[in-house]
């Protein structure tokens, strides 16, 4: 069964498919017509404090996950993981872009961090980012939506002993009411916000669905992409049971790093890469007993964030680590000193390993196999402890509890559908527009060359608001 034509087909209602339609509707006529195909429900935020969870979907559902304890964690349903996150934003580094070049590892972006952050700047602007405009690692053009979050009082020291290594963690959990989010409540549940102070796409952008020229079908899983003669005409994708041709000029697949390749392999579209170098970064928490400072006095649930073991010459041997202070209250069990501790996450990159990869399954699902985390970051995971210590000079520390292994998950998906210059060498262009089907665009995490240390959302979505610029004029 054929559908009429459309102008231009979005896979996805995460924050890459979101994003990117945000632009697109710039350009795009008022006679425009555009299909949005989501494969999950739509469960509001009142349905998710209902029933205690983010999805209807269980996540663990929609994948064969051939290595259980390494599990790939995202949201199911209209907004994608925006229902989940915890909302951190923080921008890569201009270093993070040029990770061969200038420490001979890993790969180059085919952008830099100049290309990238007026589109930083919208993108916080769009999630109404709270942060430290005057006092920040980043290079800025525009200062951010909302005022920076308060520092807890260990943060004020370290801040003090690492004045150009420590800063404010810039978030999008609001700092100052907006229009349609309250002010961070700092209850420290930011999976499932109580008070919906954190962005999701549901809170602050569900509008653009309810434009004319947008068609959102819910519960429609795309099977594949149509090709022929190096173009797209169009998707397959299921309906109540039903497979359904819908055409379009543009298909643009903004799913997460497990279905984007899933989807391009079901396609036929071939390519060495596609599908390999599934990653995240790696983390591990540490605990610090303090002597004599109480903590948990910041306005939100991740305070800080800390740059003294990310960039420099180490780089060329291990993994840049970026440090989060929390604000999460782990108490201690000794009268008169139950705040006197500190929980630190330390979160490495990784380096592209090719055992690990996203095949199609037995299911008609995507299969994940996880072969382990390179020995880039396990370098730095392994002096861990060091890491720790230097950093928090600053603090009285009594005693410090380093775990032995890292955390499961940072429930980022990356690299599976990488970007590059060639053909040979990557998916899809620094437009992320696919090298050989010119109107076929892939958007999201999957397009990354490198892990680095950084949340991947904002920058993923500023990749999308350039992708819309660049292919529409």
């Amino acid at each position: 069964m054929a559908l009429k034509a459309f102008d231009l087909i979005i896979v996805g209602s995460g924050f890459a498919s979101t994003f990117f339609l945000h632009r697109a509707l710039r350009y795009l006529g008022p006679k425009a017509r555009i299909l949005v195909l989501e494969a999950g429900r739509l469960d509001s935020h009142a349905w998710q404090l209902q029933h205690r969870q983010n999805a209807s979907t269980p996540y663990l559902d929609t994948y064969e996950n051939q290595t259980p304890d390494k599990p790939w964690v995202y949201n199911p349903g209209f907004g994608g993981s925006s229902n989940c996150w915890w909302a951190c934003t923080p921008r890569m580094l201009p270093a993070d872009f040029e990770l061969k070049s200038r420490y001979g590892i890993g790969r180059d972006w085919p952008i830099g961090y100049d290309e990238l952050e007026e589109y930083y700047c919208d993108a916080e602007e769009l999630m109404l980012v709270s942060g430290p405009s005057s006092d920040s690692p980043f290079p800025r053009s525009r200062p951010y939506p909302q005022p920076p979050h308060n520092f807890t009082d260990p943060d004020k020291l370290l801040k003090k002993g690492h004045p150009d290594h420590f800063f404010v963690q810039p978030t999008a959990r609001a700092r100052v009411a907006t229009k349609r989010r309250g002010p961070c409540c700092s209850t420290s549940t930011c999976r499932l916000c109580p008070i919906n102070a954190k962005f999701t796409i549901q809170n602050e952008m569900a509008h653009l669905f309810e434009d004319s020229r947008v068609t959102l079908e819910l519960e429609a899983p795309v099977l594949q992409v149509i090709t022929k003669a190096g173009q797209t005409s169009g998707v397959l994708y299921k309906k109540d049971g039903r497979e359904i041709e819908a055409l379009g000029s543009a298909v643009a697949l903004g799913a997460n790093a497990l279905f984007n390749p899933f989807i391009l392999q079901q396609s036929g579209i071939k390519h060495p890469l596609l599908g390999l170098h599934l990653t995240e970064q790696s983390s591990i928490t540490v605990t610090a007993d303090l002597d004599g400072v109480d903590n948990f006095q910041g306005s939100t649930s991740i305070t800080g964030h800390g740059y003294l073991h990310y960039d420099g010459e180490h780089r060329r041997e291990r993994g840049a680590a970026l440090i989060e202070t929390m604000n999460i209250p782990t108490l201690r069990h000794e009268k008169g000193r139950w705040r006197q501790r500190m929980q630190l996450k330390f979160i490495f990159e990784n380096l592209l390993e090719t055992g690990n990869r996203v095949v199609p399954g037995n299911s008609m699902k995507p299969r994940t196999t996880w072969s382990g985390d390179s020995f880039y970051a396990k370098r730095s995971m392994k002096i861990i402890r060091e890491l720790a210590e230097r950093f928090l000079e600053p603090l009285p520390v009594e005693h410090l509890q380093v775990p032995g292994r890292p955390n499961q998950t940072e429930s980022h998906i990356l690299c599976t559908t990488i970007m590059g210059e060639t053909p040979s060498d990557s998916i899809v262009d620094s437009a992320l527009v696919h090298h050989q089907i010119r109107n076929l665009l892939v958007l999201g995490g999957s397009v990354f060359p490198t892990a680095s240390p950084a949340n991947p959302t904002l920058t993923l979505s500023a990749l999308s608001l350039r992708a819309a610029d660049l292919f529409f004029t």
